[in-house]
């Protein structure tokens, strides 16, 4: 059959100069700026999907404002033209050969190997997960496989407790599982639901969001809009046929407490992927280990990460892979020279805190966690401009400049921004 046969032949060839690990925002945009540097049968891409998913969209279909079809796009539609899309998955890597391994014991050697493999979620690690989604009145954002269960969860709702989620690990989009909260919170609103719902916040951490300037604005709409907040308080277990979750309280370990749930909202353990855990390339975790100014690996020089798989110290969202991108650029260029690279990544993240149907605060900052804003306006406020940015611009800006590798944040915005008021 033509299937095994393409599964089979795996790669058209042993080597590439350029081989870059994973197809999600990192993967394929470093795959269409190395297509111009190296061109384009000399790079290729390893990714066992077929599927592509602008994954930021996601809270707006967990809170029925999109649908999950307008976050996907096949796979071959994204990788950018003439790169040899690899239809496999990495078993192994050997950095001191210079190759990896893929299923099937395949072989593949590279000059300079880019890593950009994502983050794993781990729902296994909360007992009773994820089988408790075959239950309802249980969703989350994470998964394409659960994120329609939300908005049915929500629109299910009759009332008791709404308790949404916070885990004891790494995340990635960090404003996520509370940014399900404020739509839920306007939804039932809406509906005339909210004065049935005791909503809450159980997280694993000790502060609503790591930059102080929009964690002032968070408690704010938190207490007008009267939502209960409780701090170290990480998800263990989820009994979904009493529709129960269990809390360990982080304070005192070892000690937990059950809430009854009428909608829960899960955000998952995640970790780095296996494939890179123990791994020559990572930190101690399992983290790709790279410089935090240049994104070059801090043992082999031939060998970048970008994105959710790597140890730099910043929040991992789609927004950082675009300024980390076109830092990336520039390291491999005078990398492939002979030449020490000049960049620096500032830690430039952002995370568009969805605080109801139309409002948005744009939190932007780096790695001193201090905001790093874009507009010459107050971002901690809730805005509509800021909600058409993250519903309509950014998606537009990700699929047609982002993932074609024209999109290296938004700092050239930043300057032109300030350059206009001075």
């Amino acid at each position: 059959s033509f299937g095994l046969h393409t599964a089979a032949r795996c790669a058209a060839k042993d080597y590439y100069e350029v081989l870059v690990l994973g197809g999600g925002a990192g993967g394929i945009t470093m795959s269409a700026r190395m297509k111009r540097k190296v061109g384009a049968g000399n790079v290729a891409v390893v990714e066992p999907s077929k599927t592509h998913y602008y994954q930021p969209l996601w809270t707006l279909v967990g809170g029925g404002a999109k649908q999950l079809a307008t976050s996907a796009r096949p796979m071959g539609s994204v990788m950018p033209k003439g790169v040899e899309w690899i239809k496999s998955r990495v078993t192994a890597l050997d950095p001191d050969k210079n190759c990896v391994w893929l299923e099937n014991d395949i072989k593949i050697s590279y000059k300079y190997l880019i890593i950009a493999l994502g983050i794993s979620l781990h729902y296994e690690k909360i007992k009773g997960l994820p089988e408790g989604f075959h239950h309802p009145k249980i969703g989350s954002n994470y998964s394409v496989n659960t994120v329609e269960k939300t908005w049915r969860a929500l629109q299910d709702f009759k009332e008791g407790n709404a308790i949404f989620t916070f885990p004891n690990t790494p995340v990635k989009c960090a404003g996520a599982p509370q940014k399900i909260m404020y739509l839920s919170e306007a939804y039932w609103r809406k509906t005339g639901k909210r004065s049935k719902a005791n909503i809450m916040f159980n997280t694993s951490l000790g502060v609503i969001f790591g930059v102080k300037k929009y964690a002032d604005a968070l408690l704010k709409i938190i207490g007008e809009r009267n939502i209960a907040v409780n701090y170290k308080r990480n998800l263990v277990e989820v009994r979904a046929d009493k529709q129960e979750a269990v809390f360990e309280n982080l304070d005192k370990p070892g000690v937990t407490e059950v809430h009854q749930y009428e909608m829960l909202h899960v955000t998952p353990p995640m970790g780095p992927p296996d494939v890179l855990v123990n791994s020559p390339v990572s930190d101690e975790i399992g983290w790709v280990d790279v410089d935090k100014e240049t994104l070059q690996h801090k043992k082999y020089p031939n060998i970048f990460g970008i994105g959710d798989c790597t140890n730099l110290p910043t929040s991992k969202t789609a927004a950082a892979v675009a300024a980390q991108s076109g830092v990336l650029d520039k390291t491999i260029s005078l990398v492939m020279k002979n030449q020490l690279p000049t960049k620096k990544y500032d830690g430039y993240t952002s995370c568009p805190l969805v605080t109801g149907y139309n409002k948005v605060i744009l939190a932007e900052f780096d790695y001193a966690a201090q905001p790093l804003e874009t507009f010459p306006i107050d971002q901690s406020k809730e805005r509509v401009t800021m909600y058409h940015l993250k519903a309509d611009m950014m998606p537009f800006l990700y699929w047609n400049a982002l993932l074609k590798g024209y999109w290296g944040g938004p700092a050239p915005v930043r300057k032109l921004m300030h350059l206009g008021l001075k």
